[in-house]
């Protein structure tokens, strides 16, 4: 009678022979469909990267939350501005006295952007100081002008545009004039400074970067 030997094969013995028990054959598919459950996001190639390794690391798969972007709120265009007349001054509003508030304000803003207004300051340190400063508030008049009907508005100018100052007069009436060809002049306690419209045609935000002629030539 023949005897049954028996005999457990080692680890490279089985892989030589291609023996697999039935142990292994279940802990393997245990452990693929582990590595597919707890890592969805890898493929079956790294699935199979994951098996040929001495130790398998498995990692938490944490889903990444997608940053949306913040779409940035896009203010209006100059267009849609004028055609809101968001900057329009309503006939009620159109007084002369509703601003002088606003003119002592700017005088007072001078005086200190100047260091005080004494009768020893050089007026060219003022003439450089206000065509550089904000001008709101100003008490100006124009002096010359290719248009004749022009010359002689004196009031507080209201609002100021790249090409236009909107002055408000002592009569209550909103006058519009365009810088170019134009001469203005500004007083404050006694100083009085000239401003070229033709060579002031900038917006009040961008002139304290530009660089102003001591002086100015104007051709009627």
């Amino acid at each position: 009678m023949k005897s049954v030997i028996y005999h457990a094969f080692s680890q490279k013995e089985a892989k030589e022979f291609d023996v697999q028990l039935p142990g292994a054959q279940q802990a393997e598919a245990f452990v693929r469909a582990f590595l597919k459950r707890s890592l969805p996001h890898m493929s079956q190639q790294a699935h199979e990267d994951h098996l040929q390794r001495k130790a398998v690391v498995l990692e938490y798969s944490a889903r990444r939350k997608r940053k949306e972007k913040k779409k940035k709120s896009k203010g209006l265009s100059a267009r849609q501005r004028r055609e809101l007349r968001l900057f329009d001054i309503k006939p009620e509003q159109q007084s002369y006295n509703l601003f002088l508030p606003l003119h002592e304000l700017w005088k007072q803003y001078i005086r200190d952007l100047c260091g005080g207004l004494k009768p020893d300051t050089q007026p060219q340190m003022i003439q450089a100081k206000l065509l550089k400063a904000d001008l709101h508030g100003a008490l100006v008049s124009v002096t010359k002008s290719k248009c004749p009907s022009y010359v002689g508005v004196t009031g507080i100018l209201l609002q100021e545009t790249k090409h236009v100052f909107k002055i408000i007069t002592k009569e209550d009436r909103l006058k519009v004039i365009p810088k170019l060809n134009c001469v203005f002049t500004v007083e404050i306690d006694g100083f009085i400074s000239y401003i070229y419209g033709s060579k002031f045609q900038l917006r009040s935000s961008e002139r304290s970067a530009k660089k102003f002629k001591a002086k100015g030539t104007f051709d009627l």
